[in-house]
């Protein structure tokens, strides 16, 4: 069962999604392409196979992965992530980077091609330029046809107890 944090907010919900232990390392394993059961027992010495089978079915439940049988007789499958799930190699990076500076240094994530440290950094679209994380907010979307409860017009709703500041990448 996943933990529950009983908080709006983003960063609780994925958390509750995908913070369970493991989940992060199949995904990180996953990004590389589609691995077997046999292939997470293999490569993430310690996880019970019932955890691996949980983690698997909420993953699949909530569509970050899909499973593919390869046998019938008997019953096999593999594992690849969806579009959804891949999205989660932003976060696995990230961990990745910090990690490499903070906890494992004797690591570094590095483009492949050249071998350089490459960086996690946050990026306006709508700008085209990169961003300072200190100028980096978390608001709540504006739903059409929603009246906004005690914010003016032209204000954006702030997440409650004040605009939470996203951490410079």
């Amino acid at each position: 069962m996943p933990k529950r944090y009983g908080q709006a907010c983003p960063v609780a919900k994925s958390l509750e999604l995908v913070g369970d232990r493991w989940t992060l390392l199949l995904v990180r394993d996953m990004l590389r392409g589609p691995r077997r059961f046999r292939d997470f027992l293999q490569g993430l010495p310690g996880i019970p196979p019932n955890i691996l089978s949980d983690r698997l079915k909420l993953m699949e439940e909530h569509a970050l992965v899909t499973r593919r049988f390869y046998s019938d007789h008997p019953p096999r499958a593999e594992y690849a992530l969806t579009d959804k799930g891949r999205e989660l190699g932003v976060v696995v990076g990230a961990l990745a980077a910090w990690g490499s500076r903070h906890v494992h240094r004797q690591t570094a994530l590095v483009h492949a091609e050249c071998g350089h440290p490459v960086e996690i950094k946050y990026f306006c679209r709508q700008c085209a330029g990169r961003v300072r994380g200190a100028t980096v907010e978390l608001r709540r979307r504006r739903v059409p046809g929603k009246p906004r409860s005690g914010a003016k017009a032209g204000e954006s709703a702030r997440i409650k107890r004040s605009a939470r500041r996203v951490p410079p990448g």
